[in-house]
């Protein structure tokens, strides 16, 4: 009500004109009494009455239920004008009565309304406390639950776990039984082969065998059960898949299952008859190819004299033959030539080098052949440049990716231009055994064939610094191989390091003008893999040195050193500290070379091919080369200084040699390959040319262990005469290629028996070249 007092008297007559107060006073005093649960909707509702009855009749209690109210008035209306503020004296106006009563009115509503407040607080409160009790009882509850639940599932993995364990233990306890009983015995097994053949050895040294006799050849297994049968198709297939056509028509013979195993298409998309070439006619080639054209994708008949024009028919019905070898056929015809690019749309792949194909064949492949991307044309001499100017003009070869012209010496400049005009896509480019090769004609074709990445230019001498550092100016020449060329200067090495930052194949053999400048350039290519430098002469440590502490030198895979003269141990010594990768390396007739250098190579992980021809290497050496058992590639010849011993010990370290060629090593005797033999029974290629003390007995101990012996060169060995060859007949059932030169105690009957069993056989009686007996002397 104190905020009556100075407000204009016309409101005040409003207020008391409508009821303001009062209609304020009874339903503050209703909201008092009453404390209704919803304050608003009382409110309202009271408001309506009020407005439906005209306010007629309203007193300050008439909202207050009959029990509520009080027995007597407490405030009566004289009360009214001391809420106005009115004084005694003054005799009261309807005014004062309006602001006392407002003043009134307004101090109930304030109390009620405070209380009201309170009660409202208080039951929020509670309301809050009482949520906040049930969520801590929810959380509770919870995690109660979760507690339950994460003690059964924790007891429950536990137990598998364990269960787990005890399963694996057991499990492996089997597998380790089984892998002891496995290798216990295929131990057993190979105690077993290895006291056979001591014992077989021995009865030979003292005689006690008859001449011809193999009791390791006619070991037979005990078990009568087919194994590979056995095994699952895939696995199968993947056996038969390592073994050539020949085994692969004589296992068809063997039994039914192998029969369907050796028909499956898997096993016939790739047809090689090269294996074969002195066996292979028509009525073979068509058979075969009548059954697996369909799905023939490789077929190669290099070197296969007896293919005449029907089986060429037969070939261009394989509608799907992509890659195709026809080199050293002398029959094939242009016609032939034409019947099969027209037959073989598909083909990529032609090898038609050594062949008397014309300008005829070139123009079939012209119109025919639209996808071919490979092309060998070597030492074709019947076709001109005529030929090429059809190739490079037709709808086809418009694809072609390399190509060799190599020996086609009938070609002129004219040629060569219709090939930088006709072939501007071409990448590889091989033209080796062209002496008429000229810096012009390189000019020409480099300005044009502008996508070359791989040149090979073997026996081309009248080329010159030009022509290279022409080659260099597309800067993507790769790969770059030259040999016998007396002009090239370290300039062109230079030029080609500056330009063509991507090489990784760099053959420069036979290039004396070449110096440790050169190998300096190299040192700044960072993608080496194949370095051949050989026989060039001026070539020393120096530059060796800073090859290999280059970028490229973890990266370098084959070197060929052979005849760099000024090459000593101390190059050894830098390629085994940087050359890691390293796999082949040629160090032939460096005199330097010694047992100190060889020993370093021996520490070589991944070294797996050396020739060592023409060093000072010693018994020592060898058998430090074999420490690391990985190497299968082994060349000492012409190597004064091995002795049995030597052998004895390199083989015992390498027994998974392939490859050993100890030709003109004269202090090997019999002795060093019977040991070579028991230990390295995987060799496929040897070579005794040279050894004058070896004798039949060497011959035997071959026969008799080595199974898979292909190569074999006897030249020089006087002592060996037709024992050998019956030991060879009976034993190496796999020999592909024999050299028996200067053998005069072998007969030509013995030779002509073992013709049938071998592809190639190269004899001859003449008297041992006095260069053969060079170390005697």
């Amino acid at each position: 009500m104190s905020s009556l007092k100075g407000i204009d008297p016309q409101l005040k007559r409003y207020l008391r004109r409508h009821h303001v107060p009062d209609v304020f006073e009874c339903i503050i005093t209703g909201l008092a009494m009453n404390c209704p649960e919803d304050s608003l909707r009382f409110i309202v509702d009271k408001l309506r009455l009020l407005i439906d009855t005209n306010f007629d009749g309203m007193q300050w209690d008439m909202f207050v239920e009959e029990a509520l109210k009080p027995s007597r008035k407490i405030v009566t209306e004289s009360y009214l004008e001391q809420l106005f503020n009115c004084d005694e004296n003054v005799q009261p106006t309807p005014e004062m009565y309006h602001k006392a009563y407002d003043f009134y009115n307004d101090k109930k509503k304030k109390m009620c309304f405070y209380a009201w407040l309170q009660y409202h607080m208080m039951k929020k409160r509670k309301r809050l406390e009482m949520m906040r009790r049930m969520e801590e009882a929810r959380h509770y509850y919870r995690h109660r639950v979760m507690n339950v639940h994460f003690t059964k599932w924790l007891d429950w993995t536990r137990f598998v776990n364990r269960r787990n364990a005890e399963g694996f233990m057991k499990i492996k306890f089997v597998y380790h039984t089984s892998l002891c009983r496995l290798i216990f015995k295929s131990w057993f097994s190979v105690m077993k082969d290895a006291l056979r053949t001591r014992e077989y050895f021995e009865r030979l040294e003292r005689g006690e065998i008859v001449e011809g006799d193999n009791p390791l050849a006619a070991r037979v297994g005990g078990e009568t059960r087919d194994e590979i049968s056995l095994l699952p198709r895939k696995a199968a297939l993947k056996v038969f898949a390592y073994i050539d056509i020949a085994d692969l028509v004589r296992c068809a013979r063997v039994c039914r299952s192998w029969k369907v195993l050796t028909q499956s298409p898997a096993l016939w998309t790739k047809v090689n008859l090269s294996t074969v070439k002195n066996k292979v006619t028509d009525p073979v080639v068509i058979q075969m190819l009548q059954k697996c054209r369909p799905y023939l994708v490789h077929l190669n008949l290099r070197g296969c004299g007896g293919v005449r024009r029907a089986s060429f028919n037969v070939i261009s019905q394989c509608k799907n033959l992509q890659d195709l070898n026809l080199s050293e056929c002398k029959s094939l015809s242009d016609d032939s030539l034409r019947q099969i690019a027209e037959g073989c749309r598909a083909l990529l792949y032609l090898n038609v080098s050594y062949t008397d194909i014309s300008d005829g064949a070139m123009r079939a492949l012209a119109r025919s052949c639209l996808n071919m991307q490979y092309l060998s044309l070597a030492y074709c001499q019947k076709f001109t440049d005529k030929g090429l100017h059809y190739l490079t003009t037709g709808k086809g070869c418009r694809k072609l990716i390399h190509l060799d012209l190599s020996g086609c010496t009938q070609l002129t400049s004219v040629g060569f231009h219709h090939v930088s005009v006709g072939c501007p896509t071409v990448q590889s480019l091989v033209l080796n055994d062209l002496p008429m090769l000229t810096d012009d004609h390189i000019l020409e074709m480099t300005d044009r064939c502008q996508s070359i990445r791989a040149l090979c230019l073997l026996g081309s001498a009248n080329l010159s610094d030009t022509a290279f550092k022409a080659l260099a100016q597309h800067r993507r020449l790769q790969k770059l191989r030259v040999e016998g060329n007396n002009r090239i200067t370290d300039s062109v090495v230079k030029t080609l390091v500056k330009l063509c930052h991507q090489m990784n194949h760099v053959y420069l053999a036979d290039c004396p003008r070449l110096t440790d400048i050169s190998l300096k350039n190299l040192a700044m290519l960072k993608n080496i893999s194949v370095l051949n430098v050989a026989d060039c002469i001026r070539l020393s440590d120096s530059g060796v040195r800073q090859v290999v502490e280059g970028p490229s030198g973890a990266r370098i895979r084959e070197m060929n050193l052979t005849n760099c003269v000024r090459v000593s141990d101390v190059s050894l010594l830098r390629i085994a500290q940087k050359c890691q990768n390293l796999t082949f390396l040629s160090v032939c007739y460096c005199e330097h070379i010694t047992d100190a250098g060889i020993e370093l190579l021996g520490n070589m992980p991944n070294l797996t091919s050396v020739d060592l021809s023409g060093t000072h290497i010693g018994d020592t050496g060898l058998a430090a080369l074999g420490s690391s058992g990985r190497v299968r590639d082994v060349t000492v010849s012409e190597c004064e200084g091995v002795t049995d011993l030597g052998l004895q010990k390199f083989c015992a370290q390498v027994r998974e040699l392939e490859m050993l060629d100890i030709s003109h090593c004269q202090a090997i005797t019999d002795t060093g390959i019977k040991s070579m033999a028991f230990c390295c029974r995987m060799l496929t290629h040897l070579n005794f040319c040279g050894c004058l003390q070896l004798t039949d007995l060497s011959m035997q101990y071959v026969s008799g262990v080595c199974r898979y012996l292909h190569v074999l060169d006897i030249s020089g060995c006087w002592q060996v005469s037709d024992k050998s060859l019956k030991y060879l007949r009976k034993g190496c059932k796999q020999l592909k290629m024999l050299t028996m030169l200067y053998c005069k105690n072998i007969t030509k009957p013995a030779v002509n028996k073992i013709r049938g069993k071998v592809e190639q056989v190269e004899y001859s009686t003449d008297e041992v070249p006095a260069y053969f007996n060079y170390s005697k002397k």
